[in-house]
């Protein structure tokens, strides 16, 4: 081999090791192969599109962890504790009537307001004697709501559903890509096929008259 033929052959095995070293993400888009074919490129364009959207559904869940956060700690600024007085007795546990309770509580403004209290609102009416008072929390119409949750409980809410966008934004992008994976494998087989068809009996028939000449120059006539 001449001085040409090594250099050239010197700098392909180094672009080979090149592009062997880079990313797949980075040989299918930008590495430099001749034998890149076209469902390479579209395999790469898939790759380019499924990870623009997880950066885009990561920083959504951002978005969303803390807008979670924010609503919990503006509803709970909301709210109010009260005192409501059981204007009867409070439900019985596992009682068939349901859990709750009358009574009545008064307003931040002097105005005094009775209705039904539920368990949720109010756990302490269970098994309550008429008159017993109970921790409400009021809303800013008056009305008794839910209690507001602490400020742990308010960071692991908002981590969770922080936390399932994020597993939703890993697992389908690798579902999707997958999916295409096993679309473009099954194009290049059937390419391959197609081409060995063609090129198979050209191939098999050169190597069997390679052979017979081979044959024919060692075995005596």
């Amino acid at each position: 081999m001449n001085l040409a033929g090594m250099a050239r052959a010197t700098v392909m095995s180094s672009d080979v090791r090149a592009t062997r070293s880079q990313p797949r993400l980075a040989r299918l888009i930008v590495g430099r192969n001749e034998l890149r074919r076209p469902s390479d490129r579209i395999e790469g364009a898939v790759l380019v599109a499924l990870s623009a959207a997880f950066l885009v559904v990561a920083v959504m869940a951002v978005f969303l962890a803390a807008h979670v956060y924010q609503a919990q700690r503006a509803f709970a600024a909301d709210l109010r504790p009260a005192v409501a007085v059981l204007s009867g007795p409070g439900p019985v546990l596992f009682s068939q009537a349901g859990p709750v309770a009358q009574a009545s509580w008064r307003l931040s403004n002097g105005t005094d307001r009775s209705g039904l209290l539920s368990a949720e609102i109010a756990p302490a009416i269970y098994g309550a004697r008429t008159g017993t008072s109970v921790q409400v929390w009021l809303n800013r119409s008056g009305e008794p709501q839910l209690p507001p949750a602490g400020q742990r409980e308010i960071v692991v809410t908002a981590l969770i559903a922080g936390f399932i966008v994020t597993v939703g934004a890993v697992g389908l992008p690798m579902l999707s890509y997958r999916l295409c994976r096993l679309v473009l494998d099954r194009h290049r087989l059937a390419r391959w096929g197609s081409a060995w068809a063609a090129t198979g009996p050209l191939w098999t028939s050169r190597q069997l008259c390679s052979r017979e000449l081979i044959l024919s120059h060692y075995l005596p006539a």
